[in-house]
C-alpha cells in the first residue's frame, strides 16, 4: 500500500525563498521506495522540472556525494541519511526515549512507534518493532496520512480548529479499507473524542487487520508534540484487549517519555 505525500504549496520566488534549493529537494523527494533508481527523464518528470534543470541538480548531488549514477540510472546513497540524522541529533529526546520504548515492547509484545505532524502526514521519529504486522515497511522517516492513524488523529487533535479544518480539507481522504472514516464531521467527531479522553484507538482504517492505540507525548506547556503508539494485529490482539491490558502500559510510557521533555 501506498500513501501520497503531501507538501505545502510553493511559495513565490523572493528574498526569502531560494527556488535552486527548493528544486533540489524536489529531485530528493522524487526518489522513494517504488522508485529508488531512476533515469534523468523520470527525475525530470517526478520533480516537475525540466530534464536540464533536473541534470544540472543530479550532478551537483552526485559531486557532493549525495546520489550516484552508473551512466544511465541515479539513486540516492547513504549519505543521504546525514539530512534526517540531524533532526534527530538535534533532538536528543529520542535517544533517552527508545530504553521506555524497547521495555514497553517487552511488556506488550507488540510493536512500538513514536512520529510527529508533518502537514498532513505523521513522520515516524523511532519504531521498536516485534513482528511484521503492515505490508507496508515502516521506519525511521516512514510517513502515514494523519487523519486515519492513531497517532495523527492524537496530533491533530493539538490543532486549534481553523487548522484542523485546513490540515483535513488539504488531505486525500482515501479510503484505504471498509473501515476508513473518511467523511469530514465524522472525523471531526474521532478528534475530538481523542482529545477529550487523551489517547485514541484506530481499528483496521489504515490497513486489514490493523488495530493500534495511541497516547501523546507532551511538553512543560501541555502541548502534544509527538505521539507514542502500540499496533498489533486483530486477529491476535482485539481492539477491546489492547484497550484494556495494554492502554495502562502506553499511557505510563508516554508520560515516562514526556517527562524527558
Amino acid at each position: 500500500m501506498a500513501t501520497q505525500q503531501q507538501h505545502p504549496p510553493s511559495p513565490e520566488p523572493g528574498d526569502s525563498y531560494v527556488q535552486s534549493f527548493a528544486r533540489g529537494l524536489q529531485v530528493i523527494r522524487s526518489f522513494s521506495a517504488s522508485a529508488p533508481r531512476q533515469t534523468l527523464s523520470e527525475v525530470a518528470a517526478a520533480s516537475g522540472l525540466t530534464r536540464a534543470g533536473a541534470r544540472r541538480i543530479l550532478l551537483t548531488l552526485q559531486t557532493l556525494g549525495y546520489v550516484a549514477s552508473d551512466g544511465k540510472l541515479f539513486a540516492l546513497t547513504p549519505r543521504i541519511l546525514d539530512l534526517g540524522f540531524a533532526y534527530l541529533s538535534s533532538m536528543p529526546i529520542w535517544n533517552r526515549a527508545e530504553p521506555v520504548m524497547e521495555a514497553l515492547v517487552q511488556q506488550v509484545q507488540e510493536s512500538c512507534s513514536a512520529a510527529v505532524l508533518d502537514a498532513t502526514d505523521i513522520v515516524y521519529v523511532m519504531r521498536v518493532p516485534t513482528h511484521k504486522i503492515m505490508r507496508i515497511s515502516l521506519g525511521v522517516g516512514s510517513r502515514l496520512p494523519a487523519f486515519c492513524t492513531s497517532m495523527g488523529r492524537l496530533l491533530l487533535a493539538d490543532l486549534d480548529a481553523q487548522e484542523l479544518h485546513a490540515r483535513l480539507e488539504a488531505s486525500t481522504l482515501e479510503a484505504f479499507t471498509k473501515h476508513t472514516v473518511t467523511d469530514i464531521d465524522a472525523l471531526l467527531a474521532k478528534v475530538a473524542q481523542a482529545r477529550r479522553q487523551g489517547w485514541c484507538l484506530v481499528n483496521q482504517e489504515l490497513e486489514e487487520g490493523l488495530v493500534s492505540i495511541a497516547a501523546p507525548i507532551v511538553d512543560r506547556a501541555g502541548r502534544t508534540v509527538a505521539a507514542l503508539n502500540i499496533s498489533g494485529q486483530a486477529n491476535r490482539t482485539s481492539a477491546k484487549v489492547m484497550q484494556d491490558s495494554m492502554l495502562p502500559a502506553l499511557l505510563a510510557a508516554a508520560r515516562d517519555i514526556s517527562r524527558l521533555l
